[in-house]
């Protein structure tokens, strides 16, 4: 099963990794690495064609969220989390455990999601975004060779300034690939890849744990509260398009005020309003919608209050 592979077990894996295993892998590492450069080659051509666009795509200040490393480097699985301001100025480095610390979260009746921001600073002052763009703003180095060449170059798109162009999401996803790549190469390398240590047996109850990570989209907490049983009496997520819905809400809005000119829209505004979504969350259409495209309504307002035009697209 290659969506949700039957591995993961509560407390480490089901089967160790085989030396031949191992070797396949490796096998592949000059492949993918060259694919990756491939993708990062066709980014940055089609950046430098369509700068006018790039610059006035969904462009904001936000705070910057994601893990790091104890030298400060990108990190997706293990250390702390570090929130900069609009300026690039750190403002937090915490484990994941107090977040609640941090971090609340605003509603609004007009969404489903709530909207995490930064405690200190308030809402909306302190809403701030995750993901590629996130992390990569964050970091100040990334622990592979060629991955972190190519974040020197990222850090120069904006003068050394937080980066924030939404767009610029897509240059950070590829980096953090080529990161993956590399990254893969040097812990097939490790002898202890094939240890067969893969399962935490030990038994001391503690009745509630945080875990926290970097998915592809963005920063994970899960905070879980169980009895002694095992069962759970209360769970507390804060998922990547949660932490971005601020910003995606923002993005929509940018993207409807920049290409919106009064004469009647067409259906391209569609694509855009998408393409601001897809940036954050590539996943979100296919995730809700088994097949087809993302089915996309959107009613233009006038300022009383009148609709009148409606764009759709359905998920066929």
């Amino acid at each position: 099963r290659k969506v949700h592979p039957n591995f993961a077990v509560p407390g480490g894996v089901n089967k160790a990794l085989q030396p031949s295993e191992r070797d396949q892998i490796l096998a592949g590492y000059d492949d993918a690495l060259a694919t990756v450069q491939v993708g990062l080659s066709i980014m940055k051509d089609w950046a430098a064609k369509n700068v006018a666009d790039v610059n006035k795509f969904a462009v904001f200040s936000t705070g910057y969220f994601g893990l790091v490393t104890p030298e400060g480097g990108l990190e997706l699985y293990d250390g702390d989390c570090k929130l900069i301001d609009a300026n690039g100025k750190p403002l937090e480095q915490f484990p994941g455990r107090d977040y609640l610390n941090y971090i609340a979260e605003h509603v609004e009746d007009w969404s489903y999601l709530k909207f995490p921001y930064y405690k200190k600073m308030g809402w909306p002052a302190g809403v701030y975004r995750v993901g590629p763009l996130g992390r990569l703003n964050v970091a100040s180095r990334i622990d592979t060779p060629l991955a972190n060449e190519e974040l020197k170059h990222f850090k120069a798109l904006n003068g050394g300034w937080p980066v924030e162009n939404t767009l610029f999401y897509h240059y950070a996803r590829l980096i953090e690939c080529l990161f993956a790549v590399e990254k893969v190469h040097v812990l097939l390398d490790d002898p202890d890849i094939l240890s067969t240590d893969i399962l935490n047996t030990r038994q001391e109850w503690v009745g509630e744990g945080v875990g926290v990570i970097e998915a592809p989209r963005g920063t994970l907490f899960h905070h879980y509260w169980a009895n002694g049983n095992g069962q759970l009496q209360r769970v507390n997520l804060i998922v990547a398009t949660g932490h971005n819905n601020w910003a995606m809400s923002k993005a929509v809005d940018s993207v409807a005020k920049t290409y919106m000119n009064g004469q009647p829209v067409r259906e391209g505004l569609l694509n855009r309003v998408e393409a601001a979504i897809r940036a954050y969350d590539p996943c979100l259409s296919c995730s809700t919608h088994a097949l087809g495209q993302m089915p996309i309504t959107i009613d233009i307002v006038d300022a009383a209050g009148n609709v009148i035009q409606t764009l759709r697209r359905d998920g066929r």
